[in-house]
């Protein structure tokens, strides 16, 4: 009689074949956390690496914001003293402008004629004052024209008014402008 396996090798394969196909399930699953894991471990040691240098730089540029922030305040100091620099400078130069303009108005002035107000902005004078005819005001203007310091004199107002027993006078305001003669302005130029 031939031999007849009576046993269920079906279902015996059927169970290997399933305990084989869990082994290699487990395996795979195995490796696949082992995988991402590792992965994971890469990307997290690259992103750690990445933040240590970003706060190296955030370091570096905090300490370069200081450095900023102290020459911003180098440089307003210098301002501060280039303008005192400037305006000392100015006042040097200018310092014998008033000591001309006064003495020019006087050889200027003629006789019967006197200054009540002398206002000066800048280059521009302004001077209020009377004088016993409009003939003293216009050769006073005359000699401003030729002088070597004053120069543009324009009469603004020329008003005539009686004082006392009969006389009159006449109040006048003229505006002229105060310069540096030529070989002043040159010697500073030379001297620059």
């Amino acid at each position: 009689m031939a031999k007849i396996n009576l046993l269920p090798w079906r279902e015996e394969k059927r169970q290997e074949s399933l305990k084989e196909f869990l082994t290699m399930l487990v395996f795979a699953g195995f490796c696949a956390v082992i995988t991402v894991g590792l992965i994971h471990f890469y990307y997290s040691q690259l992103i750690d690496s990445q933040n240590t240098r970003i706060a190296y730089i955030d370091k570096r540029i905090d300490e370069v914001d200081k450095k900023i922030v102290e020459i911003k305040e180098l440089e307003k100091q210098k301002e501060a003293l280039l303008s005192r620099m400037r305006a000392i400078e100015s006042l040097q130069r200018d310092r014998p402008l008033i000591v001309h303009l006064f003495d020019e108005l006087v050889r200027s002035m003629p006789d019967g004629m006197s200054v009540t107000k002398l206002t000066q902005r800048g280059a521009a004078i302004t001077i209020e004052g009377e004088a016993q005819s409009n003939a003293r005001v216009s050769s006073f203007m005359r000699k401003i024209e030729r002088s070597d310091w004053l120069q543009g004199a324009k009469l603004k107002v020329i008003k005539e008014s009686s004082v006392g027993d009969n006389k009159t006078v006449n109040s006048f305001t003229l505006v002229f402008s105060q310069l540096l003669p030529k070989a002043e302005q040159e010697n500073e130029d030379e001297e620059s």
